[in-house]
C-alpha cells in the first residue's frame, strides 16, 4: 500500500525545503514527464544490469551444454565418481559464502567500479575454464567462479530497488529476469554454434564453449564501466554519461522517498547491516526463494542431459530444443510482473505459479510422450521462472531501510544458492529416463512454497488491520503498509 497523498505531500516538502540544491534543481514535472524520465532509467539501468545477469546465467549454466558436447567424456566424469554433479554443486559453495560481503562492497565502492570488475574477473575464469586438464582442475574454477559471481546479483537487485517506488519494481524486476530467460533459451543455440569450432587450433568443442564466452564476458564487463549508473543518492549520479540531469535525479529521490523513507542510507558498520537478521521475514523470503530456486537450477543444469539421454534427441536436437521452453516462461514472466504490479499483490500470484509448476512437474514424469513431456517443461519453467522475480519484489516491497533490505537480499540471494546445491544433486543420471526422485523433489520446494507464501499473507493482512487502527507501527513507519 503506498503512502496517503496528505503524507506523501508532507514528505515532499520537507525534502524540498531541506534539499541544498539550489532551486532550479527542484523541479516537479508532470504525468507524462515523469514517465519519460521513468523509461530513461529503464532503457539505461535495467537493460545493461540485465544482460550482465544474462551473461552470468549463461556462464553459471553452461555447464549442461558442454557436457552433451563432450566434456564429461573427455574429463572423465561419470556416474560412479559424481564428478559433473560434484562440478555444478562446489560452485555455490563459494557463491554463498562470498555473497555477504559483495553486497556491502556494491555499496561502498559504488555500482559503477564494483559489478564490471567482478564480471571481468568471472569472464577471465569461464575463459580459463576451458584449458583445464582434468575434472578436479575444472572444480577449482568452480569455486573461482562462484567467488566472482557472489556479488552481482544482490548488488543489481540492490541498486535496482532504489531507483523505483514499490509498485514499479515488479514489472523491472520481471524484465531484468525475462532477459536472464532469453540466455538461457539462446545459450544452447550459443553452445551448438560455438561447437562447430572443435578441432580448431586442436582445440576440442567443448573447451571452444567456455573460451568464448568468456571472452563474451569480459566484452560486456567493459560495457558495463561506462553504461551501469550510480546509485541515486550519490552526488554526482547527475554527471553520468547521457543519463538525467540534476533535477530529474532529484525527482526520483523524492520519489522514492516519499513511498519508502529510505533513500539515504546509513553510515555503514557491521552492526547495522546484521541487525537486519533480527526481522524474522528476510529468512522466510530466503526460504521460499530456496524452493523456487530448485527447480531453476535443476533444469538449467540437467536439461540438455534430459532432452539427451532421458527423452533420445540428437545432441543438434537437443541444443536447439533448449530455446522454446525458456522464450515462452520470459513472456510469462513479464506478464505475471505488469499483473503484479498492477493489482499491488504478490502472494496470491506465487501461489498460482506454484501450481502451474505442479502441473508441468507431473506431466513431465508419469507421461510418456516426448511432446507431453516437453510440454510439462514449459509449464513448470513459466511456473517457477514467473515466482523469482515475484519473490524478490515480494521481499523488497515489505522491508524498509537500506541496509536492512541489503542483508535479506543476502539472505535472499544466499538461500536461492542453497536452492542451487540441491538442484544440482537431484536429477541423477541412474534415475533416467523419468527422473522420479528430482521431480518428488521440486514437488516438495513448490508446495512449501505455497505454505510461506500462504503464512505471509495471513499475517500481512493482520498487521495492516491493527496498523490502521493504530494500534502498531510497521517497519519504524506510522505510514507504511505491507504489500499482499
Amino acid at each position: 500500500m503506498a503512502f496517503p497523498d496528505e503524507k506523501k505531500s508532507e514528505i515532499f516538502d520537507n525534502i524540498a525545503l531541506e534539499a541544498p540544491d539550489d532551486a532550479s534543481d527542484i523541479v516537479e514535472y508532470d504525468e507524462v514527464e515523469q514517465k519519460k524520465i521513468l523509461h530513461r532509467i529503464d532503457r539505461r539501468l535495467v537493460i545493461i544490469i540485465g544482460v550482465i545477469y544474462c551473461i552470468s546465467v549463461i556462464d553459471r549454466n553452461n555447464m549442461g551444454s558442454a557436457a552433451v558436447a563432450g566434456m564429461t567424456k573427455e574429463l572423465g566424469m561419470n556416474a560412479q565418481n559424481n564428478a559433473y554433479s560434484i562440478a555444478t554443486l562446489v560452485f555455490f559453495v563459494t557463491y554463498i559464502f562470498f555473497e555477504p560481503p559483495g553486497v556491502i562492497g556494491c555499496r561502498k565502492f559504488g555500482p559503477r567500479l564494483f559489478l564490471p570488475t567482478i564480471c571481468l574477473l568471472w569472464g577471465i575464469s569461464v575463459t580459463c575454464m576451458g584449458f583445464v586438464k582434468n575434472w578436479h582442475q575444472l572444480l577449482g574454477m568452480r569455486l573461482i567462479l562462484g567467488v566472482f559471481e557472489a556479488g552481482y546479483f544482490p548488488g543489481a537487485s540492490y541498486l535496482l530497488s532504489t531507483w523505483y517506488n514499490r509498485y514499479e519494481l515488479g514489472k523491472r524486476f520481471a524484465a531484468f529476469y525475462v532477459i536472464g530467460s532469453i540466455a538461457s533459451a539462446f545459450s544452447g543455440i550459443l553452445a551448438y554454434g560455438l561447437m562447430q569450432m572443435g578441432g580448431a587450433g586442436g582445440i576440442s568443442a567443448w573447451r571452444w564453449i567456455f573460451i568464448m564466452e568468456g571472452i563474451i564476458t569480459c566484452m560486456i564487463a567493459a560495457a558495463g564501466f561506462i553504461f551501469i549508473p550510480p546509485f541515486p543518492d550519490d552526488p554526482n549520479a547527475h554527471k553520468t554519461w547521457g543519463f538525467l540531469n540534476k533535477s530529474e535525479v532529484n525527482h526520483i529521490v523524492r520519489k522514492v522517498e516519499a513511498d519508502r523513507g529510505d533513500v539515504q542510507p546509513e553510515p555503514f558498520t557491521i552492526g547495522r547491516f546484521f541487525q537486519g537478521g533480527k526481522d524474522l521475514k528476510g529468512y522466510v523470503f530466503g526460504m521460499i526463494i530456496c524452493m523456487c530456486t530448485i527447480p531453476a537450477y535443476a533444469l538449467a543444469f540437467f536439461l540438455p542431459i534430459i532432452l539427451n539421454q532421458g527423452m533420445g534427441f540428437s545432441v543438434a536436437t537437443t541444443q536447439l530444443l533448449i530455446a522454446p521452453p525458456y522464450l515462452v516462461q520470459g513472456c510469462y514472466q513479464f506478464l505475471f510482473g505488469w499483473i503484479s504490479d498492477k493489482y499491488r499483490a504478490r502472494g496470491p500470484f506465487i501461489i498460482f505459479n506454484c501450481l502451474l509448476q505442479m502441473v508441468g512437474l507431473g506431466i513431465m514424469g508419469w507421461t510418456t510422450s516426448n511432446g507431453a513431456r516437453y510440454a510439462g517443461v514449459i509449464f513448470t519453467c513459466c511456473g517457477m521462472a514467473a515466482n523469482l522475480p515475484l519473490t524478490f519484489t515480494y521481499q523488497s516491497n515489505n522491508i524498509r531501510g537500506q541496509w536492512k533490505r541489503a542483508f535479506s537480499s543476502t539472505i535472499m540471494v544466499s538461500m536461492a544458492a542453497v536452492g542451487g546445491i540441491i538442484g544440482s544433486l537431484v536429477f541423477r543420471p541412474q534415475d533416467a529416463p523419468n527422473y522420479r526422485p528430482g521431480l518428488y523433489t521440486c514437488f516438495t520446494g513448490a508446495a512449501l512454497t505455497m505454505v510461506l507464501t500462504l503464512g505471509l499473507i495471513i499475517y500481512f493482512k493482520w498487521a495492516n488491520k491493527k496498523a490502521d487502527r493504530g494500534e502498531k507501527i510497521l517497519e519504524e513507519s506510522e505510514s507504511f503498509r505491507f504489500t499482499i
